[in-house]
């Protein structure tokens, strides 16, 4: 069978693996950044290990090319760092190597991953006693040391159910229990056996640059810088956006939900009713202790950010809402209006508009509008027109009253540029808003924040745009570029940061995407990322709860229903 690896024809006998005609094609690299991590077949993602022609299919005159393979027509594209598919197996390579080195160090230790902060995630360990992020650094050395071999074994369900159970790790049993195939794919080294849901590197050796930094609680992993992997990533303090997930994590013990089998048991025993009750008291309760800062400080503007899907235009108006309990007299604005005419934005190495820029922003403008309206003057505020590409002038005249706040939504709203030049920094009051989900689906495998946002931009975007899964999916690369380059770096400059997650909405959100995913195809270039939605969504129960949701709820910005858009 004759394939083509970047390039490179070459002809595979029965039982090589792609790692072994990587090797005999001279494509291993020298750095983590040149090194192949695994491997893209049509649109699917495979590792390193796979064997495309088995020893028993030469048995056959015309031995069967794999689905993969065939759709492809032998092309294979090797994954590497700057690939998200190939960061992603680096770091589930790394998760089974952390957990592997406290098993054999704390048999008896329960480690939990928490939540990212930066290039790093941070992992809860309990009931050890002597832990020592130092010794466990060295141990996960010595594994890595060892190159020790990542194989996927396929088991019967309830095996992996009952091990679970004996060893403690009731957790992953009970989510298990939820799983409607027969069997369970996973990897394993001697006693210790665990999966997270997608492809590993080929060995623990892969593990080239990464460090472990002793936290409170716990420890935090650290990866591989994403713009030179061959060391690794500066972790800045980040304990305004940590404090507020702990504190989530707090209420997901309140409410009874901590991991994805929490959920599904409220559902089916009604009581995700309640907490979709709960969950937006929480949410109306922080928004307006938010308006009571606001007021407690006498700000005349609040500068609103968050990445994409994070409900930013429902927040708005529901601080607004509060700001009217305190007499306020709230005006909502979009940095949107400060976009400059798309024929003069320069496009970038790729010939493409990066519209997530901020030199796409008259910030100057902005900031001369905002001098003005702070300081008692009338502005005369832009409206850009999406259509046409270009800023218009309506005669859209605005001079703030005594009880005027202005709420300015938009990416770049915590960027030191957007602030004005000889203002009181007391009169402007800046918000951060972002779904940091601290549901788990168990404790060594979290749901990313990322994950729930691409799940609400795909329903949004299908719903309201008529946009396909194909095509959200097609932008969401560059959209988290642009988020990490704009707007997480600034996330701790605001005085509030709102976690605008609900616990229950996954399960209220897989009714509305589920079908949408499973119509894609294997041979679909986007079916990777898809089939690893669809590897959560599996485990969840989905609810039908829809009426239960007020009109103003954030969710309601992204299923439909709500009452801020009519």
């Amino acid at each position: 069978m004759n394939l083509t690896i970047d390039a490179h024809t070459v002809q595979t006998q029965p039982g090589q693996s792609l790692l072994d005609l990587v090797k005999q094609l001279g494509l291993e690299g020298k750095t983590l950044a040149d090194q192949p991590l695994a491997a893209k077949i049509a649109g699917e993602v495979f590792t390193l290990n796979y064997i495309p022609l088995r020893d028993q299919d030469a048995q056959t005159d015309l031995p069967p090319m794999r689905r993969a393979m065939a759709a492809s027509g032998g092309q294979v594209r090797l994954l590497r760092y700057s690939d998200a598919a190939g960061k992603a197996c680096y770091v589930r390579t790394a998760q089974f190597t952390v957990f592997l080195a406290i098993r054999q160090l704390w048999p008896q230790a329960e480690a939990k991953m928490n939540c990212t902060l930066g290039s790093s995630v941070y992992f809860e360990v309990r009931s050890a006693e002597d832990f020592s992020a130092a010794v466990l650094k060295a141990q996960v050395a010595q594994l890595v040391q060892q190159d020790i071999p990542l194989v996927r074994r396929r088991v019967p369900l309830q095996t992996a159910i009952d091990r679970f159970t004996r060893e403690g790790q009731t957790d992953k049993a009970r989510l298990l229990s939820w799983r409607k195939e027969p069997y369970f794919d996973e990897y394993a080294y001697g006693d210790f056996a665990d999966y997270y849901y997608g492809e590993m590197m080929p060995s623990t050796r892969y593990l080239t640059a990464w460090d472990i930094v002793a936290a409170d609680g716990g420890f935090l992993f650290v990866y591989p810088d994403d713009q030179n992997p061959e060391v690794c990533a500066r972790v800045p303090a980040m304990p305004n956006f940590f404090s507020v997930f702990t504190e989530s994590i707090h209420w997901c013990s309140l409410m009874e939900c901590e991991t994805v089998a929490d959920l599904n048991e409220l559902t089916v025993s009604g009581r995700i009713r309640e907490l979709i009750r709960v969950n937006e008291a929480l949410h109306e309760k922080r928004y307006s202790q938010v308006a009571d800062q606001v007021c407690g400080r006498g700000a005349k503007a609040v500068l609103l950010a968050g990445p994409s899907s994070s409900g930013k235009t429902t927040s708005a108006h529901r601080l607004a809402t509060q700001l009217r309990v305190h007499g306020k007299k709230p005006i909502l604005m979009s940095l949107d209006d400060y976009y400059i005419d798309r024929d003069k934005i320069a496009p970038g190495p790729d010939g493409k508009l990066d519209l997530e820029h901020i030199n796409t922003l008259d910030c100057a403008l902005f900031r001369e509008d905002m001098g003005k309206l702070l300081a008692g003057e009338e502005a005369e505020l832009p409206t850009f027109n999406f259509l046409t590409g270009r800023r218009e002038w309506r005669g859209h005249k605005l001079r703030l009253e005594t009880d005027s706040v202005i709420i300015v939504e938009g990416l770049h709203g915590l960027n030191p540029a957007m602030l004005p030049d000889n203002v009181d920094r007391e009169l402007i009051f800046r918000l951060y808003v972002s779904p940091m989900l601290p549901l788990n689906l168990d404790d060594h495998n979290r749901i990313p924040t990322s994950y729930l946002r691409l799940l609400r931009r795909i329903v949004r975007d299908y719903e309201t745009r008529g946009s396909s899964v194909q095509h959200t999916l097609s932008m969401w690369e560059s959209v988290q570029r642009g988020e990490k380059r704009w707007i997480f770096p600034y996330q701790e400059n605001a005085d509030v940061i709102f976690n605008s997650s609900t616990l229950y909405e996954l399960a209220v959100l897989k009714k509305h995407i589920f079908p949408l995913l499973t119509a894609i195809e294997p041979e679909d270039e986007c079916y990777d990322e898809v089939r690893s939605i669809v590897k959560v969504l599996n485990y969840i129960l989905e609810a039908d709860v829809d009426d239960e949701i007020p009109p103003t709820s954030l969710v309601r910005e992204f299923i439909g229903g709500n009452t801020f858009y009519r």
